[in-house]
Formats: structure tokens, C-alpha cells, sequence
């Protein structure tokens, strides 16, 4: 992990690894169907997502949705309902497939033409640590670039070992301050 804090929130401070609050920072900026899957008109525009695509229908084969032909065209005319289980492998499906076909453009933005993103880094909260034991930090800006492709294919994969390494890559770029935020309450970017 890219933190030295040996025993964080100890002494009471609160915050996320930076790879986890990589990984947040990067799911914020897909957008999808905020209706629940449970309401007609959720379940509707993910069915419709859903079978648009021969991906689409390889999304629902990886979350388990093994269903016949007519059980599909019923749930797509709206004559039945898939079952909670089925419901939740349907969201399943559809985040994986929107996750999948955004990366891509993640990546572009993120990248900005070699460019890199302006990152903010939110240090952790300190609110609930004594004064004598708090860390004297604020928030950093840094322009990160190199990482991006490497950063969101780890996030595609849930792969926190990955995104750790990137996060150290980031923290490299603070210089002596970098220890201080291996922990941090955000991190934020305008892409």
C-alpha cells in the first residue's frame, strides 16, 4: 500500500486509501440509468441497453442470466418480471456493460491529449484527532499524466493491487509530502 501511516485512524482521523478513493473518483464519471432496477422504467431502459448488442447480451452471459428466448422477449414486452435474483443480475449486467463501453472515453478525457488532469487531493479529516497528534495538511493540486490507461483499466478490473501502484505513481509527484496523503477524505478532477 502506498501509505506509511501505521495505524491509521488511531487517533481518530478519517479517509480512504488513495487507490479506493482512485477507484471512486473514476466510477463517479460513469453515468447510467438512475431509475432502480425494480421500477418499470428501470428495468425497461436496462433490458433495452441490454439487447441492443451482441455485448450487451455477453454482459447478461457473465452475470448469470441464462433465460430462454421467450422468457426474454416476455420480460422485454413487459408481460413478465424477472425475479429479485434475475433483477439484481440484470444491474449487474448493464453496470458492466456501461463500465465497458465508457472506458474508452475515460481514458481520452482523463488523458487530455497527453495532457494529463489537474487532480485535487483532499487530505484526511482530522476533525476527531486531538491537536497534538494532527498531521499539517492541505489540499494538493497536481497535474497527473502517464497513468490514466493504466488507472482505468485497473478500475475496470477491480484491481486495487494496480491502482495502488498508480496511486504511488501520484504521490510521487508531491514530493516530500507524499506520505501525508497515501490516506485521503477525497480527490477530485474536472474531466
Amino acid at each position: 500500500m502506498a501509505g506509511r501511516w501505521m495505524d491509521f485512524g488511531q487517533y481518530g482521523a478519517a479517509g480512504a486509501p488513495g487507490a479506493e478513493a482512485l477507484s471512486i473518483a473514476i466510477e463517479n464519471m460513469v453515468g447510467g440509468i438512475s431509475s432502480p432496477v425494480d421500477s418499470d422504467r428501470g428495468l425497461a431502459a436496462r433490458l433495452n441497453y441490454l439487447t441492443k448488442s451482441d455485448a450487451g447480451y455477453e454482459a447478461m452471459d457473465r452475470a448469470g442470466i441464462h433465460v430462454s428466448p421467450r422468457t426474454l422477449m416476455a420480460w422485454l414486452a413487459e408481460e413478465r418480471t424477472p425475479n429479485r435474483a434475475n433483477l439484481a443480475r440484470l444491474d449487474a449486467a448493464y453496470w458492466d456493460l456501461r463500465r465497458r463501453n465508457v472506458a474508452a472515453d475515460l481514458k481520452h478525457r482523463l488523458n487530455n491529449n497527453g495532457r494529463g488532469t489537474r487532480v485535487e487531493i483532499n487530505p484526511v479529516d482530522q476533525r476527531g484527532v486531538e491537536q497534538k497528534y494532527r498531521r499539517a495538511l492541505a489540499p494538493r493540486s497536481v497535474n497527473v499524466r502517464g497513468v490514466w490507461d493504466r488507472a482505468v483499466d485497473a478500475w475496470m478490473d477491480d484491481d486495487m493491487e494496480e491502482l495502488d501502484a498508480v496511486w504511488d505513481d501520484v504521490l510521487d509527484l508531491l514530493g516530500s509530502d507524499y506520505d501525508g496523503y497515501s490516506y485521503v477524505s477525497s480527490i477530485g478532477w474536472s474531466a
